[in-house]
Protein backbone atom coordinates (compact mmCIF):
# COMPACT_ATOMS: atom_id res chain seq x y z
CA UNK A 1 0.00 0.00 0.00
CA UNK A 2 2.89 2.37 0.70
CA UNK A 3 4.24 1.69 -2.76
CA UNK A 4 0.82 2.01 -4.42
CA UNK A 5 -0.39 5.12 -2.57
CA UNK A 6 2.93 6.84 -1.91
CA UNK A 7 4.78 7.22 1.39
CA UNK A 8 3.72 10.84 1.88
CA UNK A 9 0.04 9.92 1.75
CA UNK A 10 -0.17 8.37 5.20
CA UNK A 11 1.13 11.30 7.32
CA UNK A 12 -0.93 13.77 5.26
CA UNK A 13 -4.13 11.74 5.62
CA UNK A 14 -3.46 11.21 9.33
CA UNK A 15 -3.04 14.90 10.18
CA UNK A 16 -5.87 15.91 7.82
CA UNK A 17 -8.40 13.91 9.85
CA UNK A 18 -7.41 15.57 13.13
CA UNK A 19 -9.62 18.70 12.71
CA UNK A 20 -12.69 16.49 12.32
CA UNK A 21 -11.99 14.96 15.73
CA UNK A 22 -11.45 18.41 17.28
CA UNK A 23 -14.61 20.08 16.00
CA UNK A 24 -17.31 18.71 18.30
CA UNK A 25 -15.32 19.08 21.53
CA UNK A 26 -13.73 22.36 20.41
CA UNK A 27 -17.10 23.93 19.64
CA UNK A 28 -18.53 22.89 23.01
CA UNK A 29 -15.43 24.08 24.90
CA UNK A 30 -15.47 27.47 23.20
CA UNK A 31 -19.19 28.09 23.75
CA UNK A 32 -19.02 27.17 27.43
CA UNK A 33 -16.03 29.50 27.91
CA UNK A 34 -17.43 32.38 25.86
CA UNK A 35 -21.11 32.25 26.82
CA UNK A 36 -21.03 30.43 30.15
CA UNK A 37 -23.75 27.93 29.20
CA UNK A 38 -23.23 24.18 29.18
CA UNK A 39 -26.68 23.70 27.67
CA UNK A 40 -25.85 25.99 24.74
CA UNK A 41 -22.51 24.22 24.36
CA UNK A 42 -24.30 20.90 24.06
CA UNK A 43 -26.73 22.32 21.51
CA UNK A 44 -23.93 23.71 19.34
CA UNK A 45 -22.18 20.32 19.42
CA UNK A 46 -25.44 18.69 18.37
CA UNK A 47 -25.76 21.25 15.55
CA UNK A 48 -22.34 20.20 14.24
CA UNK A 49 -23.48 16.57 14.30
CA UNK A 50 -26.75 17.46 12.54
CA UNK A 51 -24.89 19.24 9.76
CA UNK A 52 -22.65 16.25 9.26
CA UNK A 53 -25.59 13.85 9.30
CA UNK A 54 -27.55 15.76 6.66
CA UNK A 55 -24.75 16.87 4.34
CA UNK A 56 -22.03 14.25 4.91
CA UNK A 57 -23.68 11.62 2.67
CA UNK A 58 -24.35 14.32 0.06
CA UNK A 59 -20.61 15.04 0.00
CA UNK A 60 -20.02 11.31 -0.49
CA UNK A 61 -22.44 11.22 -3.42
CA UNK A 62 -20.69 14.21 -4.96
CA UNK A 63 -17.34 12.43 -4.63
CA UNK A 64 -18.72 9.32 -6.33
CA UNK A 65 -19.93 11.55 -9.15
CA UNK A 66 -17.15 14.13 -9.56
CA UNK A 67 -14.14 12.61 -7.77
CA UNK A 68 -12.42 13.44 -4.49
CA UNK A 69 -10.05 16.21 -5.55
CA UNK A 70 -12.52 18.97 -6.45
CA UNK A 71 -15.14 18.09 -3.82
CA UNK A 72 -12.65 17.83 -0.94
CA UNK A 73 -10.98 21.11 -1.95
CA UNK A 74 -14.28 23.01 -1.90
CA UNK A 75 -15.22 21.42 1.43
CA UNK A 76 -11.83 22.27 2.97
CA UNK A 77 -12.12 25.95 2.05
CA UNK A 78 -15.73 26.17 3.22
CA UNK A 79 -14.99 24.37 6.49
CA UNK A 80 -12.00 26.61 7.29
CA UNK A 81 -14.13 29.71 6.77
CA UNK A 82 -16.94 28.29 8.93
CA UNK A 83 -14.53 27.46 11.76
CA UNK A 84 -12.99 30.95 11.71
CA UNK A 85 -16.47 32.51 11.62
CA UNK A 86 -17.45 30.46 14.67
CA UNK A 87 -14.33 31.52 16.58
CA UNK A 88 -15.36 35.14 16.00
CA UNK A 89 -19.11 34.69 16.59
CA UNK A 90 -18.66 32.98 19.97
CA UNK A 91 -17.39 36.22 21.53
CA UNK A 92 -19.31 38.61 19.29
CA UNK A 93 -22.67 40.15 20.26
CA UNK A 94 -24.64 37.82 17.97
CA UNK A 95 -27.74 35.84 19.01
CA UNK A 96 -27.46 32.20 20.01
CA UNK A 97 -29.42 31.11 16.94
CA UNK A 98 -26.70 32.55 14.70
CA UNK A 99 -24.10 30.61 16.64
CA UNK A 100 -26.11 27.42 16.08
CA UNK A 101 -26.33 28.20 12.37
CA UNK A 102 -22.55 28.56 12.04
CA UNK A 103 -22.08 25.33 14.02
CA UNK A 104 -24.38 23.59 11.55
CA UNK A 105 -22.23 24.90 8.67
CA UNK A 106 -19.12 23.49 10.37
CA UNK A 107 -20.64 20.02 10.32
CA UNK A 108 -22.13 20.43 6.85
CA UNK A 109 -18.80 21.41 5.26
CA UNK A 110 -16.62 18.93 7.17
CA UNK A 111 -14.36 17.28 4.53
CA UNK A 112 -14.60 13.88 6.26
CA UNK A 113 -11.10 12.79 5.40
CA UNK A 114 -11.39 9.56 7.37
CA UNK A 115 -14.16 7.87 5.33
CA UNK A 116 -12.80 9.28 2.09
CA UNK A 117 -9.37 7.89 2.95
CA UNK A 118 -10.95 4.46 3.40
CA UNK A 119 -12.73 4.85 0.09
CA UNK A 120 -9.48 5.89 -1.60
CA UNK A 121 -7.61 2.93 -0.13
CA UNK A 122 -10.33 0.51 -1.23
CA UNK A 123 -10.15 1.97 -4.75
CA UNK A 124 -6.37 1.51 -4.87
CA UNK A 125 -6.64 -2.07 -3.60
CA UNK A 126 -9.27 -2.94 -6.20
CA UNK A 127 -7.50 -1.34 -9.14
CA UNK A 128 -3.75 -1.51 -8.50
CA UNK A 129 -3.03 -4.62 -6.43
CA UNK A 130 -2.93 -8.26 -7.58
CA UNK A 131 -6.09 -10.23 -6.88
CA UNK A 132 -4.30 -12.72 -4.63
CA UNK A 133 -3.36 -10.09 -2.02
CA UNK A 134 -6.46 -7.90 -2.09
CA UNK A 135 -8.39 -9.57 0.77
CA UNK A 136 -5.40 -9.60 3.13
CA UNK A 137 -4.41 -6.04 2.22
CA UNK A 138 -7.97 -4.79 2.71
CA UNK A 139 -8.04 -6.33 6.19
CA UNK A 140 -4.72 -4.73 7.13
CA UNK A 141 -5.65 -1.37 5.62
CA UNK A 142 -8.98 -1.19 7.46
CA UNK A 143 -7.06 -2.08 10.65
CA UNK A 144 -4.64 0.83 10.08
CA UNK A 145 -7.44 3.27 9.22
CA UNK A 146 -9.38 2.37 12.37
CA UNK A 147 -6.26 2.65 14.52
CA UNK A 148 -5.60 6.09 13.03
CA UNK A 149 -9.19 7.09 13.80
CA UNK A 150 -8.80 5.83 17.35
CA UNK A 151 -5.71 7.94 17.89
CA UNK A 152 -7.26 11.17 16.58
CA UNK A 153 -10.62 10.65 18.31
CA UNK A 154 -8.87 10.05 21.63
CA UNK A 155 -6.15 12.67 21.42
CA UNK A 156 -8.22 15.25 19.52
CA UNK A 157 -10.08 16.21 22.74
CA UNK A 158 -6.76 16.21 24.62
CA UNK A 159 -5.29 18.70 22.13
CA UNK A 160 -8.42 20.83 22.41
CA UNK A 161 -8.04 20.92 26.18
CA UNK A 162 -4.36 21.82 26.04
CA UNK A 163 -4.84 24.63 23.52
CA UNK A 164 -7.89 26.02 25.32
CA UNK A 165 -6.19 26.12 28.72
CA UNK A 166 -2.74 27.29 27.66
CA UNK A 167 -3.67 29.77 24.91
CA UNK A 168 -7.31 30.74 24.44
CA UNK A 169 -10.70 28.95 24.23
CA UNK A 170 -10.83 29.89 20.54
CA UNK A 171 -7.36 28.44 19.83
CA UNK A 172 -8.58 24.86 19.10
CA UNK A 173 -11.10 26.12 16.54
CA UNK A 174 -8.57 28.41 14.84
CA UNK A 175 -6.02 25.58 14.88
CA UNK A 176 -8.55 23.20 13.31
CA UNK A 177 -9.22 25.77 10.58
CA UNK A 178 -5.52 26.07 9.74
CA UNK A 179 -4.99 22.29 9.77
CA UNK A 180 -7.99 21.85 7.47
CA UNK A 181 -6.79 24.47 5.02
CA UNK A 182 -3.25 23.08 4.79
CA UNK A 183 -3.49 19.32 5.22
CA UNK A 184 -6.95 18.66 3.80
CA UNK A 185 -5.94 20.60 0.70
CA UNK A 186 -2.79 18.46 0.51
CA UNK A 187 -5.00 15.38 0.88
CA UNK A 188 -7.19 16.57 -2.01
CA UNK A 189 -4.25 17.16 -4.35
CA UNK A 190 -2.26 14.05 -3.42
CA UNK A 191 -1.50 11.83 -6.41
CA UNK A 192 -3.39 8.92 -4.84
CA UNK A 193 -6.68 10.71 -5.57
CA UNK A 194 -6.23 9.90 -9.26
CA UNK A 195 -6.88 6.22 -8.55
CA UNK A 196 -10.45 6.89 -7.41
CA UNK A 197 -11.19 10.08 -9.35
CA UNK A 198 -10.59 8.45 -12.71
CA UNK A 199 -12.67 5.46 -11.67
CA UNK A 200 -15.51 7.65 -10.38
CA UNK A 201 -15.90 9.39 -13.70
CA UNK A 202 -15.93 6.06 -15.54
CA UNK A 203 -18.73 4.47 -13.56
CA UNK A 204 -21.84 4.53 -15.74
CA UNK A 205 -23.92 1.75 -14.12
CA UNK A 206 -23.68 3.23 -10.61
CA UNK A 207 -25.97 1.37 -8.24
CA UNK A 208 -29.13 3.21 -7.13
CA UNK A 209 -29.09 4.82 -3.70
CA UNK A 210 -31.74 2.43 -2.42
CA UNK A 211 -29.07 -0.29 -2.46
CA UNK A 212 -27.51 1.49 0.53
CA UNK A 213 -30.76 1.18 2.47
CA UNK A 214 -30.80 -2.60 2.62
CA UNK A 215 -30.64 -4.37 5.97
CA UNK A 216 -27.02 -5.69 5.64
CA UNK A 217 -25.73 -2.12 5.27
CA UNK A 218 -28.12 -0.44 7.71
CA UNK A 219 -27.21 -2.80 10.55
CA UNK A 220 -23.52 -1.93 10.15
CA UNK A 221 -24.30 1.80 10.15
CA UNK A 222 -26.30 1.24 13.35
CA UNK A 223 -23.25 -0.40 14.92
CA UNK A 224 -20.99 2.50 13.88
CA UNK A 225 -23.57 4.96 15.27
CA UNK A 226 -23.41 3.04 18.53
CA UNK A 227 -19.63 3.46 18.59
CA UNK A 228 -20.04 7.21 18.14
CA UNK A 229 -22.57 7.24 20.98
CA UNK A 230 -20.07 5.35 23.13
CA UNK A 231 -17.26 7.83 22.38
CA UNK A 232 -19.38 10.84 23.26
CA UNK A 233 -21.04 9.27 26.30
CA UNK A 234 -17.82 7.88 27.78
CA UNK A 235 -15.81 11.08 27.36
CA UNK A 236 -18.55 13.32 28.78
CA UNK A 237 -19.33 10.95 31.67
CA UNK A 238 -15.62 10.63 32.38
CA UNK A 239 -15.26 14.42 32.58
CA UNK A 240 -18.13 14.52 35.07
CA UNK A 241 -16.61 11.63 37.07
CA UNK A 242 -13.17 13.25 37.24
CA UNK A 243 -14.78 16.54 38.25
CA UNK A 244 -16.16 14.78 41.33
CA UNK A 245 -13.18 12.65 42.36
CA UNK A 246 -10.24 14.75 41.12
CA UNK A 247 -9.97 17.45 38.43
CA UNK A 248 -12.06 17.46 35.24
CA UNK A 249 -9.03 18.56 33.19
CA UNK A 250 -7.37 15.18 33.86
CA UNK A 251 -10.15 13.28 32.06
CA UNK A 252 -8.29 13.43 28.74
CA UNK A 253 -5.29 11.61 30.22
CA UNK A 254 -7.49 8.82 31.56
CA UNK A 255 -9.39 8.62 28.28
CA UNK A 256 -6.09 7.89 26.57
CA UNK A 257 -5.94 4.54 28.44
CA UNK A 258 -8.82 3.32 26.30
CA UNK A 259 -7.44 4.83 23.10
CA UNK A 260 -3.92 3.43 23.30
CA UNK A 261 -5.04 -0.15 23.92
CA UNK A 262 -7.76 0.18 21.31
CA UNK A 263 -5.33 1.41 18.64
CA UNK A 264 -2.88 -1.44 19.33
CA UNK A 265 -5.62 -4.07 19.11
CA UNK A 266 -7.05 -2.46 15.97
CA UNK A 267 -3.69 -2.90 14.25
CA UNK A 268 -3.51 -6.52 15.45
CA UNK A 269 -6.69 -7.36 13.51
CA UNK A 270 -4.52 -7.67 10.39
CA UNK A 271 -2.97 -10.80 11.91
CA UNK A 272 -6.30 -12.53 12.66
CA UNK A 273 -7.03 -15.79 10.89
CA UNK A 274 -9.62 -15.65 8.12
CA UNK A 275 -11.46 -18.41 9.98
CA UNK A 276 -12.25 -15.81 12.65
CA UNK A 277 -15.18 -14.38 10.67
CA UNK A 278 -16.20 -10.74 10.67
CA UNK A 279 -19.56 -11.45 12.27
CA UNK A 280 -17.87 -13.46 15.06
CA UNK A 281 -15.32 -10.68 15.66
CA UNK A 282 -18.12 -8.17 16.09
CA UNK A 283 -19.79 -10.22 18.82
CA UNK A 284 -16.56 -11.10 20.64
CA UNK A 285 -15.12 -7.60 20.81
CA UNK A 286 -18.39 -5.78 21.39
CA UNK A 287 -18.81 -8.07 24.41
CA UNK A 288 -15.57 -6.59 25.80
CA UNK A 289 -17.02 -3.12 25.16
CA UNK A 290 -20.12 -4.00 27.19
CA UNK A 291 -17.99 -5.50 29.97
CA UNK A 292 -15.90 -2.33 30.25
CA UNK A 293 -19.04 -0.18 30.33
CA UNK A 294 -20.49 -2.34 33.11
CA UNK A 295 -17.34 -1.91 35.22
CA UNK A 296 -17.52 1.87 34.63
CA UNK A 297 -20.99 2.04 36.19
CA UNK A 298 -19.50 0.76 39.47
CA UNK A 299 -16.44 3.05 39.38
CA UNK A 300 -15.98 5.16 42.47
CA UNK A 301 -12.19 5.49 42.31
CA UNK A 302 -9.70 6.25 39.55
CA UNK A 303 -8.10 2.72 39.51
CA UNK A 304 -11.51 1.11 38.88
CA UNK A 305 -12.19 3.60 36.10
CA UNK A 306 -8.79 2.82 34.52
CA UNK A 307 -9.72 -0.89 34.59
CA UNK A 308 -13.05 -0.10 32.92
CA UNK A 309 -11.41 1.99 30.18
CA UNK A 310 -8.72 -0.63 29.52
CA UNK A 311 -11.37 -3.35 29.21
CA UNK A 312 -13.50 -1.21 26.90
CA UNK A 313 -10.41 -0.45 24.80
CA UNK A 314 -10.12 -4.16 23.99
CA UNK A 315 -13.44 -3.90 22.19
CA UNK A 316 -13.38 -0.47 20.56
CA UNK A 317 -10.64 -0.82 17.93
CA UNK A 318 -11.38 -4.32 16.60
CA UNK A 319 -15.12 -3.60 16.48
CA UNK A 320 -14.55 -0.49 14.36
CA UNK A 321 -12.20 -2.38 12.04
CA UNK A 322 -14.81 -5.10 11.61
CA UNK A 323 -17.62 -2.62 10.95
CA UNK A 324 -15.68 -0.73 8.26
CA UNK A 325 -14.57 -3.99 6.64
CA UNK A 326 -18.24 -4.95 6.38
CA UNK A 327 -19.08 -1.53 4.91
CA UNK A 328 -16.38 -2.04 2.25
CA UNK A 329 -17.63 -5.56 1.49
CA UNK A 330 -21.30 -4.59 1.22
CA UNK A 331 -20.94 -1.32 -0.70
CA UNK A 332 -22.91 -1.33 -3.98
CA UNK A 333 -20.98 -0.64 -7.17
CA UNK A 334 -19.92 2.98 -7.61
CA UNK A 335 -21.04 4.02 -4.11
CA UNK A 336 -17.84 3.61 -2.09
CA UNK A 337 -17.47 7.23 -0.98
CA UNK A 338 -21.18 7.51 -0.20
CA UNK A 339 -21.15 4.40 1.98
CA UNK A 340 -17.99 5.41 3.83
CA UNK A 341 -19.21 8.96 4.49
CA UNK A 342 -22.52 7.63 5.81
CA UNK A 343 -20.56 5.47 8.26
CA UNK A 344 -18.23 8.35 9.14
CA UNK A 345 -21.18 10.68 9.66
CA UNK A 346 -22.78 8.13 11.98
CA UNK A 347 -19.77 8.32 14.33
CA UNK A 348 -19.89 12.12 14.44
CA UNK A 349 -23.66 12.20 14.94
CA UNK A 350 -23.37 9.68 17.76
CA UNK A 351 -20.52 11.54 19.44
CA UNK A 352 -22.19 14.95 19.17
CA UNK A 353 -25.65 13.84 20.33
CA UNK A 354 -24.28 11.76 23.21
CA UNK A 355 -22.04 14.63 24.34
CA UNK A 356 -25.01 16.99 24.47
CA UNK A 357 -27.42 14.58 26.20
CA UNK A 358 -24.92 13.17 28.69
CA UNK A 359 -23.71 16.66 29.54
CA UNK A 360 -27.24 17.62 30.57
CA UNK A 361 -27.62 14.40 32.57
CA UNK A 362 -24.31 14.95 34.37
CA UNK A 363 -25.14 18.57 35.15
CA UNK A 364 -28.59 17.71 36.50
CA UNK A 365 -28.08 14.32 38.18
CA UNK A 366 -24.35 13.77 38.66
CA UNK A 367 -21.66 11.49 37.31
CA UNK A 368 -23.05 8.16 38.54
CA UNK A 369 -26.17 8.44 36.40
CA UNK A 370 -24.11 9.73 33.47
CA UNK A 371 -21.90 6.62 33.68
CA UNK A 372 -24.90 4.46 32.76
CA UNK A 373 -25.02 6.03 29.30
CA UNK A 374 -21.84 4.36 27.89
CA UNK A 375 -23.42 1.01 28.82
CA UNK A 376 -26.53 1.90 26.81
CA UNK A 377 -24.33 2.76 23.82
CA UNK A 378 -22.33 -0.46 24.17
CA UNK A 379 -25.57 -2.47 24.21
CA UNK A 380 -26.56 -0.79 20.92
CA UNK A 381 -23.25 -1.93 19.38
CA UNK A 382 -23.66 -5.47 20.69
CA UNK A 383 -27.30 -5.63 19.59
CA UNK A 384 -26.31 -4.54 16.08
CA UNK A 385 -23.70 -7.32 16.12
CA UNK A 386 -26.38 -9.88 16.99
CA UNK A 387 -28.59 -8.58 14.17
CA UNK A 388 -25.62 -8.72 11.81
CA UNK A 389 -25.00 -12.37 12.79
CA UNK A 390 -28.58 -13.24 11.82
CA UNK A 391 -28.44 -11.27 8.56
CA UNK A 392 -25.01 -12.69 7.64
CA UNK A 393 -26.27 -16.25 8.09
CA UNK A 394 -28.97 -15.55 5.52
CA UNK A 395 -26.82 -13.54 3.11
CA UNK A 396 -23.06 -14.22 3.32
CA UNK A 397 -20.76 -11.24 2.83
CA UNK A 398 -18.80 -11.36 -0.40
Amino acid sequence: MIQAAGLSYFPIAFIARMPFAMMVVGVMTLVVAARGSIALGGLTSAAVGLGTALLGPVLGMAVDRFGQRSVVLVAAIGNSLALLAFAWAAFAPVPDIALLGVAFLIGATAPQVSPLSRSRMVGIIQTRLPLRVRAKTLNGTMAYESAADEIVFVFGPVIVGLLATTLNPAAPIIGAALLTLVFTTAFAFHKSSRAVDGHAGAVVDRAPLRELLRAPMLVVVLGVLGMGLFFGAMLTALIAFMGEVAQAEEAGVLYGVMGIGSAILALSVAAFSTRFSLRARWLVFSSALVAGAIVATFATTIPIMILALALAGIGVGPTLVTAYALVAARTPRGRSATAMTIAGSAITVGQASASAIVGLIAEGSGAQLALLTPLCAAVVVFGAGVANWVISSRQPTR
